[in-house]
């Protein structure tokens, strides 16, 4: 491919150094424009060594090729390593006063953005916008690392190691390429499960770990799609086997998922509601640790949660494809494959993703047995029925989803 490098002005701009030379490595043609800026802390002598190819800032080199459009259109991936929080200011707000900002305007190929600052920066509700906005237009901004910084500071801000960034930007080159099941779609999915604060210290849950929502978001990402992964409460280890090209909102409490799904889905092609949420939270939330008191019990009263399932079908747009989860153990009255049908009945969703999780199954595990439904106005039919890792679970999924989705 032919990618251009673009390099903002911070003191990680030496890592690219390293992003050039892998790419170089898997035989890729790479075009280095760093900003003014960029150059004091790497030369331009360096980036041309490296890349074999001219370095310019201005607009104004070689006005004959007219450069400043020609470099964009030729690309067939753009990727800025580091993106400072000046950069996103800029590409947010389509200025092209440089050779880079001016290439981003005209480029039609994947972008994607590595950012590198100091956190207050990262967090700053500017900075939050421009990521929001930039994301919104299809650009692919990675999530800094957490780390040293420059000087004594320490959090997250910090650049992505050199392969992460290669590795994140080849993936979403892929996934941006049409022929996956999902390519040009949307993809939301939520992961894990929310956790509903009865005092500073405790909270009302459920056991789930987040893995097989985790990995619907890896199939999807696999399929082609453009996946944004809201996850509730899901460790830091299971978000780590994530492709970088996943979105990640990261929420605690019910209202949160909510939150985050409403904002989500007029985005969203396809919703795949994976996230396993407390139907109950308390009244009220107390204020201090709940102290025992002699041999007395303690009363919590509970309200009831939202219905988020439900309200995403009520507010759906267009065609818009809703996929729910049931969690079921089965009752005295009915097993655990009735009551999924049920479910798909009364909730409107298109298709319904059966967990058995009774006697410890499923949550937790590395392993899932599904069974795929879906509803045909009051018919209710088996599209599949599996079992393997989540993983290969998450597969089937994803093509029972996809042949749905294209009919």
């Amino acid at each position: 491919m032919n990618v251009v490098l673009g390099v903002a002005g911070g003191i990680a701009a030496y890592k690219a150094c390293h992003v050039v030379r892998e790419l170089r490595e898997l035989g890729h043609s790479v075009r280095v424009v760093p900003t003014r800026a960029a150059l004091e802390f790497v030369g331009a002598a360096t980036w041309e060594a490296l890349s074999g190819q001219p370095v310019s800032t201005s607009v104004f080199t070689r006005i004959d090729e007219v450069e400043h459009v020609n470099i964009g259109q030729h690309a067939d991936l753009v990727i800025i390593a580091p993106a400072t929080a000046d950069l996103l200011a800029r590409a947010r707000a389509g200025i092209a006063d440089d050779l880079l900002t001016a290439t981003l305007l005209t480029a039609t190929a994947p972008v994607v953005m590595a950012p590198a600052m100091h956190t207050e920066m990262w967090h700053h509700p500017a900075t939050v916008d421009n990521v929001e906005t930039l994301r919104d237009r299809g650009v692919h901004v990675i999530e800094p690392d957490s780390g040293r910084l420059t000087g004594a500071d320490s959090g997250p801000g910090r650049l992505p190691e050199p392969d992460r960034i290669v590795s994140a930007a080849l993936e979403f080159a892929a996934g941006a390429a049409p022929g996956g099941a999902l390519a040009g779609n949307r993809i939301l999915v939520t992961a894990g499960g929310t956790r509903e604060p009865l005092d500073p210290v405790r909270y009302l849950g459920n056991r789930s770990s987040g893995k097989q929502g985790t990995a619907l978001a890896r199939a999807a990402a696999a399929a082609g799609g453009s996946v944004h992964l809201v996850a509730a409460n899901v460790g830091a280890e299971v978000l780590a086997g994530l492709p970088p090209t996943v979105t990640v909102t990261e929420v605690e409490t019910t209202a949160e998922l909510a939150e985050a799904c409403a904002a989500a889905q007029p985005e969203s092609d396809v919703i795949i509601m994976s996230a396993a949420v407390s139907d109950y939270r308390a009244a009220e939330t107390a204020a201090h640790k709940m102290k025992k008191s002699g041999d007395e019990g303690l009363r919590i009263e509970l309200v009831q949660n939202p219905d988020i399932l439900a309200g995403l079908v009520r507010t759906r747009a267009g065609d818009q494809l809703i996929v729910g989860f049931a969690a079921e153990t089965g009752s005295p009255e009915a097993g655990p494959e009735q009551l999924a049908r049920e479910k798909l009945l009364r909730k409107g969703c298109d298709l319904l993703v059966l967990n058995d999780v009774s006697a410890g199954k499923a949550f937790g595990t590395d392993t899932n047995a599904i069974v795929l439904y879906a509803r045909d106005g009051d018919a209710v039919s088996e599209v599949l029925r599996t079992e393997g890792t989540k993983d290969e679970v998450s597969e089937k999924v994803v093509a029972g989803v996809a042949s749905v989705l294209h009919g």
